[in-house]
């Protein structure tokens, strides 16, 4: 597949459904997307970079809260993109089920972007790096070695080994970055409604040597914590007051 940087022709699923129990009382009525970062809402920052790097389409996974960030964003023609919405339903569907809802939504190829991260990184790049793998699943990771959190991933020569939050080895050098990309085959031996955590479906395409990874270069950023969260509106509160100075 040809990838244009202007137009990728990938949709990409952003998983804002969850709790966010973390940074309560806070999320108690305010999804976690909706938070201001840097003076405006977490989502407006990765929507407007989504444009930037050539994304026409956008499914939000929406569940706890759904119905503000619907209100808020629209159908996302004032960002220059189309945005449809996939709910959960009656019952939180975790990371994995979200995309599993979604798929109708999504096509044969897609993106998937956590709703608490902020990355810098090569949108086209990335899906040309998943095509010309091969595989049915790509993880980008970021060489982290148990800095800014616990590295849980052991990647070499394109390819990532091994995957796993709770049993970790010498060999985890690297850490999920936030972005990955799927084949809908993936996912298709699963029911709709399926609660399933987005881990357990990259755990077992890396023991099954079709997750191919692609190591980003700059750190990642991400508000899923208060720490998180502070250090990222410190970051874009000041790139702010420099582009208004300049």
């Amino acid at each position: 597949m040809r990838i244009d940087k202007r137009d990728i022709g990938l949709p990409v699923a952003i998983l804002a459904g969850g709790l966010a129990t973390r940074l309560r009382p806070v999320t108690e009525r305010v999804p976690k997307v909706l938070l201001e970062v840097g003076g405006r809402p977490f989502l407006e920052h990765q929507l407007e970079y989504l444009r930037k790097q050539g994304i026409r389409d956008v499914v939000v996974c929406i569940g706890y809260l759904g119905e503000s960030i619907c209100d808020r964003f629209g159908d996302g023609s004032r960002y220059g993109l189309r945005i449809q919405y996939s709910a959960d339903g009656p019952g939180l569907l975790g990371t994995g089920g979200a995309v599993i809802r979604a798929l109708p939504l999504l096509g044969d190829a897609f993106f998937v972007l956590y709703g608490d991260s902020y990355l810098s990184i090569d949108y086209a790049d990335v899906a040309d790096t998943f095509f010309r793998s091969g595989r049915r699943g790509l993880m980008t990771v970021f060489r982290n070695s148990n800095k800014w959190d616990t590295s849980n991933v052991e990647f070499s020569d394109g390819l990532i080994k091994k995957y796993d939050k709770k049993r970790l080895t010498s060999d985890m050098h690297y850490i999920d970055y936030g972005l990955s990309m799927y084949r809908a085959s993936v996912f298709s031996n699963y029911p709709a409604n399926t609660v399933l955590d987005l881990s357990e479906a990259i755990a077992d395409l890396a023991a099954s040597g079709e997750l191919a990874g692609y190591e980003a270069k700059s750190r990642f950023y991400e508000i899923g914590s208060p720490a998180g969260l502070q250090e990222l509106d410190n970051l874009l509160s000041t790139k702010n007051r420099r582009e208004v100075t300049k």
